[in-house]
């Protein structure tokens, strides 16, 4: 294990996938709450899966989990 620097987008390759997945599956709309933003980014993430031919896979944390941080 090791650590990028900060603000090192370049190095890190999550980023890009972010910054293809604002551009292309998410931009130009506008969302009532989170929730909603939430779903058009797992439909973004979907649209990206089938567009690179690559595998993406969901994993959902249970709450209990969250509540030791305040969340």
């Amino acid at each position: 294990m090791f650590f990028l620097p900060k603000y090192c987008s370049e190095m890190n390759p999550i980023e890009l996938e972010w910054q293809h997945l604002k551009k292309d599956e998410l931009a130009g709309q506008i969302f009532e709450d989170e929730l909603e933003l939430a779903y058009a980014v797992i439909d973004g993430v979907g649209a990206r899966e089938k567009k690179g031919n690559y595998r993406t896979q969901r994993i959902k944390f249970k709450s209990h989990h969250l509540s030791c941080c305040g969340i």
